[in-house]
Order: structure tokens, then sequence, then C-alpha cells
């Protein structure tokens, strides 16, 4: 969702453009030497995949050999697009089923930018090829493919970055540390979470024939095969939960990492949620327009709201988290944050971080999220030295998935009208053995489940 109009208190300047600086450290927001160039392949050759491309290209040295999508004329446009924009000036091979990309090439790098419901089997199958992998987020359509995809990287021993690039945003990283780690909060009980957006689609096209361009039987791969009402990965597919999760699975999967990430969370003890189609009616759309869920914890909820119709409660704040403690309040989205104490001291506010300046390409490509282009840098950077020095990256696939699953077992208590706990060693339902078969959803035709019982 693209965010709202950008004014210039975003501009970020002086002193707080160099606290900024100084969180993060300076030499984050400078391309690290290589150590080799990276052979890349990309899947899914839509909006954020090449988004995603575009910044890795910006920061390490790479030879991007390929790329993959069901849709012939969306390939031939970003083969062109990554040929003007990679070094070497060359024109990437294109290839329209992924496993044949994976089985002609050797990649050292595969980013993976395909609608949702292909994330498990891309990203595993490209583990076995021997790459490292950054995927986008969430991770996958049910809980086990992400428990897959964290054995998958274990067993094979290769980086898996996920795309929750809030952990990688200057300006919440300056708040992590200024804020929560010193303790300025206090202690923390209450965190809201929510996402105001009007980006269910819920629109009635007409069902008609397949263009010969697109491969709809691949695309749709193992999800459900939908009558065809026009090019799915135009966005529609977000609006559709045969594909995805909805707007929790879209939107909360990355406020809630974040508050994960800043306040040290691990798996929610239980989980419990409502909601559904209370307003946007008609339309083809299968995704919730109004939903509450509550990630509990020892002595503190996390409490995610989305509505896809009327106004957000905080206009400034349309889709944020609020960490409440009791000795301050941290507000915190995409754009900016404010501290509010309580009692006394004065309230700071920080904004969003650009780099025109070093990276003026941003400003000419098409559908570019200005504003998320460092963060989406420095997490490639962070992928990078992981990958360069061993470790784990700051959004590893672990805990991409404690964040993709409990927001898929929020829409679970949703679905069955009851609270849920996961135990994530056993990996059931506790108690609830008609929740814990919907851990694993069916796979259409010829396609695997790769989750092994």
């Amino acid at each position: 969702m693209t965010p709202p109009p950008i004014d210039r208190r975003h501009f970020i300047k002086g002193s707080t453009a160099l606290l900024a600086l100084n969180s993060v450290g300076a030499s984050a927001f400078t391309s690290p030497v290589a150590a080799k160039t990276y052979r890349v392949g990309l899947i899914g050759a839509g909006w954020y995949g090449k988004s995603d491309l575009f910044r890795l290209i910006q920061v390490a040295s790479v030879d991007v050999v390929a790329l993959c999508d069901p849709d012939a004329n969306m390939l031939k446009d970003a083969a062109e697009l990554v040929s003007k924009r990679q070094a070497s000036g060359k024109t990437p091979k294109t290839y329209s089923d992924y496993r044949k990309l994976l089985a002609e090439n050797r990649l050292d790098i595969v980013v993976i930018g395909s609608p949702d419901h292909w994330h498990a089997l891309q990203a595993i199958d490209s583990l076995k090829a021997g790459a490292h992998v950054y995927v986008q987020k969430p991770i996958s359509v049910d809980v086990l493919e992400g428990e897959a995809m964290v054995a998958a990287a274990r067993k094979y021993n290769k980086v898996v970055q996920v795309g929750t690039q809030r952990k990688s945003t200057p300006h919440l990283i300056e708040a992590k540390k200024r804020f929560v780690d010193s303790g300025m909060l206090g202690k923390i009980s209450h965190v809201d979470m929510c996402c105001y957006y009007h980006m269910r689609a819920n629109g009635s096209p007409e069902v008609e024939p397949v263009p010969d361009f697109f491969d709809y039987d691949l695309w749709t791969g193992p999800a459900p095969l939908l009558p065809y009402t026009g090019l799915p990965h135009k966005r529609w597919w977000r609006t559709m939960m045969e594909y995805g999760n909805g707007i929790t699975g879209d939107m909360c999967v990355h406020m809630f990492d974040t508050v994960r990430w800043m306040l040290d969370l691990g798996w929610p003890k239980r989980i419990n949620a409502s909601g559904g189609i209370y307003v946007q009616k008609g339309g083809r759309s299968t995704i919730a327009d109004t939903q509450t869920a509550t990630f509990e914890y020892d002595e503190l909820n996390c409490v995610w709201q989305h509505r896809s119709w009327g106004t957000p409660a905080d206009p400034e704040y349309p889709w944020s988290f609020v960490l409440y403690g009791d000795k301050g309040t941290l507000k915190g989205s995409t754009m900016r944050y404010d501290f509010i104490p309580h009692g006394q001291g004065e309230a700071v506010r920080g904004d969003v971080v650009y780099e025109r300046e070093k990276y003026p390409e941003d400003i000419t490509e098409a559908d570019i999220e200005l504003n998320a282009a460092p963060a989406t840098r420095l997490h490639m950077m962070d992928f990078l030295k992981a990958i360069e020095e061993g470790g784990r990256p700051v959004a590893d696939i672990e805990e991409g998935h404690i964040s993709t699953a409990s927001c898929i077992l929020a829409n679970l208590s949703m679905q069955l009208e009851r609270p849920l706990v996961y135990d994530p060693q056993k990996k059931v339902v506790v108690g609830d053995a008609e929740a814990t078969n919907l851990l694993k959803r069916p796979y259409r035709a010829d396609w695997k489940h790769p989750y092994e019982t």
C-alpha cells in the first residue's frame, strides 16, 4: 500500500539526521566492500520483486543472471529494466517456471518476490539448489510451510533474510535504541498495532479468457485454481484468502514483527481474534474488512486492528504501532516516530530518512516506495554481511516464521471463534485437533506440501 503524500516534515535534517546515522552506524549507509560478485536470480518479477532486486543492485556487486515470472510481458519488461540497472548491462535469461531457472543456473542468491502462496516452495527449492534466499513477507500461507522453511534453512546451512525491513528502518532503529533499550518508556504492558488503509479490492470482475502471454495454471501452482477474472498479480491476489492471509497476514506481520524486535518477544502465549466482512460485502474479495487480534504475553497484550473502510484512529499513523509504558509512549510507523513522556521531559519526533542525493535513480523508478528504499538497502547489507561473515541476519527465517505464523493463527482464531495456543515444539495447537488440522493447507493437483509429518 502506498503511504500518504509526503510533506516537508518527512525530510529528515540536521540533528535528527545525525541521530539516525549514529543509531545505525555511519558505515551502514555506505555500500559494503563485496568479497565477490554474487550471481543472482529473481523469482517473481512484479512490483516488489523488482524493487527488492534494484535495492540489492545498489549496494552489492551482483550479476543478475536469470529472472522468472509466468507473465511473459512482465518478464520481458523486467529483463530490460535489469539490463539498464546492473553494471554489466547484460540482459538476464528469462523463465516462466522457477524450477527450470534453478536447474539451469548456479546462483549465490535468489530473491523471491512472488505472491505469498509460492514463498515456501520457491524458498525451499532455492535452498536445495545451494542459494542464499531473500524472501518477501509473509514467508508462508500456512504454519507448517513456515516450519519446513526454517528446517530447510538450517539443513542446508544458508542465510534466509525475510523482507520485514522495519528492523532496518533508520528512524525506527533510532527509536528503539533511544527510548526502548534505554528504559525511557518504563514497563511496557500494552501495544496497539493497526492498519486503516483502504486496500481491499472489493470488485466484481467478470470471468474472461486467459491471455496467451500469461500461464495462469503455473501462476496458481499449489493454490486453488479460481475462475480467471483478469491478471491476479496486479495486486488482486492480495484480496483473496486463497493466495494469502488477508490484511493481517500482509500488514500486521510488519508491525508485529517490529514490536517483537523492539521488545525482544518470542512466540505469543495465546492468540485470540475476531472479525470478518462487516461492511464491504459486495464483490469477489474473500479477506476480512475488519479484524481485531490479541497476541498475549506475560503481563503484555499486543493488539492488532484493521479496517479497510472508514477513517484511521490517528490520521498521522494509519499503519503503525504504539508502545505504552508507565513512563512514556512511543508511536512508530514507516514515516516517523513520536515519543511522548509521562510527566517531565519533552516530546521527541523523528522522521523518515531519504537518500535521494546518494541514489538519484530512486526518483525515476516506477512505483518505488521512497520511504522504504533506505530500509531495504540496509536490510540487503545485513543479508550480505550474514552471508560473508556467518551468523544470522536481523530478519532471520525463524523470526519471520514466528511473526508470520502468529498472524496466520490469528486468522484461524477468527475463523474458529476461539483462542489458540500454538506449541512450536510439537507443532500443534494445544488441545485443539480441529485447529491443528488447519495448520497445513491442502495443495492442488501435483504439488506437494513441503512439511513432512
